[in-house]
């Protein structure tokens, strides 16, 4: 069996790789849809539309679905959006002059402009998202709420700062391995649905990547030592290196051969942040 490896290339193509039934957990965030251009060919997140960015990783999971084991999890993070159209003015002012902070430089029409939603909708992508995955099999168990306390400001006058992020739990069953004493090690009192965890930086990533306790609560409420952990969207690696700290076997998926020195840089530091 495949383990304790980083694989490069289109995730949906290297799962096909993996064996059927091998991973007890995936814990993973996908690039957010509109989010970012992070300059590689066939990249998540660039769809034309925001269903086109829902069915792809509805396709996706299906596959990750396939490699679980009967009592095996899935944990996903996503982070939401507002819609910055103007009907038929296209684009909105704020949508493109922001958009060297916060937005990819896409054509007109691409990105988080959304003719089926009014100007400033809230888009609801995570829930959307959540709701595709379970619609093709997968158990919805829970919404956590990740709190960042210190977020970063929003440019926003017209209502309030958003500080959370969602961390969905399914199960590819209605039997699968959850340890509530897994999460209670952590020793703040955080046993429900809302886990406040503070944001870090990584030096060298020009993207948001994990703070490993997130991870890290996912993996030990969900595994025990000596389990495979799996993440399709690798990233700088904080997932399959907090694995690897914690006893677990990791496999990872990155499209970006170039985060590779991220990645082992990742597994050289994560010791001495858990």
């Amino acid at each position: 069996m495949m383990r304790d490896v980083v694989f490069y290339g289109d995730c949906l193509k290297r799962l096909a790789e993996i064996r059927t039934g091998s991973v007890q957990t995936t814990v993973t965030s996908p690039p957010y849809w509109g989010l970012r251009d992070y300059g590689v060919r066939g990249q998540v997140g660039l769809e034309k539309t925001l269903s086109e960015y829902v069915v792809r990783l509805s396709t996706i999971f299906d596959e990750v679905r396939r490699v679980t084991r009967r009592d095996g999890t899935l944990w996903l993070n996503l982070g939401d959006a507002y819609n910055a159209y103007n009907g038929n003015r296209g684009a909105s002012k704020s949508l493109s002059k922001h958009a060297d902070v916060a937005r990819p430089k896409l054509p007109r029409g691409h990105g988080l402009v959304c003719r089926t939603m009014k100007n400033k909708d809230l888009m609801m992508v995570p829930a959307t998202v959540a709701c595709a995955l379970r619609d093709s099999g997968w158990t919805l168990r829970e919404e956590y709420i990740w709190r960042k306390p210190r977020a970063i400001p929003e440019r926003t006058k017209d209502r309030s700062p958003r500080v959370t992020e969602r961390v969905y739990l399914f199960s590819k069953t209605d039997r699968y391995f959850f340890s509530r004493k897994g999460l209670a090690e952590f020793g703040d009192g955080e046993q429900n649905d809302v886990w406040t965890i503070a944001t870090q930086t990584f030096n060298g990533a020009h993207f948001a990547t994990f703070p490993p306790e997130l991870p890290a609560r996912c993996i030990k409420a969900s595994t025990k030592r000596g389990d495979l952990v799996l993440d399709p969207f690798a990233g700088s690696g904080t997932t399959l290196a907090v694995a690897k700290w914690l006893g677990r076997h990791y496999l990872g998926i990155e499209l970006n051969r170039a985060y590779r020195s991220l990645i082992d840089a990742r597994f050289i530091s994560i010791g001495g942040v858990l």
